[in-house]
């Protein structure tokens, strides 16, 4: 136990302790598959130390030793969501055969769906986190994703564009009706009002388009903001030391390794001790 502690105690100095850096990404343009793809690209290629592929990135193989990636989905915590399953649906039951049906299920299954993934670097190198970030921009060079992604945007802004000239245009025709209407010519009928010169017009109905316009114009700005990349990047961590586990680490490690030796080096003499005692035994 002494000898392990010290050995143990002395490697926690020589040894270097590996550095972990996470990145939380969101998968635009329905790019998760290739997302896991090109991970499993990058892993291949430090497991065969492709030396021309990290080369086009700027990195050199020998920066690569102890490199480590991962990906996994960011999962959210079902334990309350599966507390409420029943009254959710006791919910949706009360709006059988309505359009609010269709909304609310959407808004649920967005909740419950993972967006969001974390890819793990980890590394023993004093430069990985700039490793990771040239990792990261080679993720986001697919040039498929990239005219996917200008050709996405182009179509935005000429869709708000055009969101903008209806709503100017029907702000002019509700003006252009509000004054008629006021200048129109009354005629007082048994207390009522008759608007002479009057045309059928579904104000109700523009607003409600206008409404939806502006709505539209809302959400198309939220996707400019959010599609800059084909992957985007929600948070880029800050490197920080890879925790283990107890039994894991060398001090805990190492003693418990030579006590488990020194126990089986014991057991194995005291039953060739026995066994001699037993032959001895047998010839008397």
């Amino acid at each position: 136990m002494v000898l392990g502690g010290a050995i143990g105690y002395g490697l926690k100095f020589i040894t270097s302790e590996k550095m972990q850096v996470d990145v939380i990404v969101r998968p635009n343009l329905e790019s998760k598959d290739y997302l896991y793809d090109v991970i499993s690209e990058i892993e291949s290629n430090i497991k065969a130390k492709n030396e021309s592929f990290f080369k086009e990135m700027g990195i050199s193989v020998e920066d690569m030793v102890g490199f480590e990636v991962s990906i996994e989905p960011v999962k959210k915590d079902t334990e309350k969501a599966a507390e409420k399953q029943l009254e959710y649906l006791e919910i949706l039951q009360k709006f059988q055969n309505t359009d609010l049906i269709s909304d609310v299920l959407r808004e649920e299954l967005l909740k419950n769906t993972e967006l969001n993934h974390r890819i793990s670097f980890k590394y023993i190198n004093p430069e990985g986190d700039v490793i990771a970030k040239k990792l990261i921009d080679y993720i986001n060079s697919n040039s498929y994703f990239k005219e996917l992604l200008a050709v996405h945007i182009e179509n935005s802004i000429e869709g708000i564009k055009q969101n903008e000239v209806l709503i100017a245009q029907i702000d002019t025709i509700i003006q252009s009706y509000s004054k008629n209407l006021s200048n129109a010519d009354k005629t007082y009928e048994t207390g009522k009002v008759v608007l002479q010169n009057e045309e059928k017009l579904n104000v109700a109905g523009l607003l409600s388009f206008k409404s939806n316009l502006i709505e539209d114009i809302e959400n198309r700005k939220m996707e400019l903001k959010e599609l800059t990349s084909p992957i985007g990047i929600i948070n880029f961590g800050k490197p920080h030391q890879v925790s283990k586990a107890f039994f894991g680490k060398k001090i805990i490690m190492i003693p418990i390794v030579l006590l488990g030796m020194f126990f089986l080096f014991s057991i194995i003499r005291y039953l060739n001790r026995k066994a001699s005692e037993f032959e001895v035994s047998n010839k008397i």
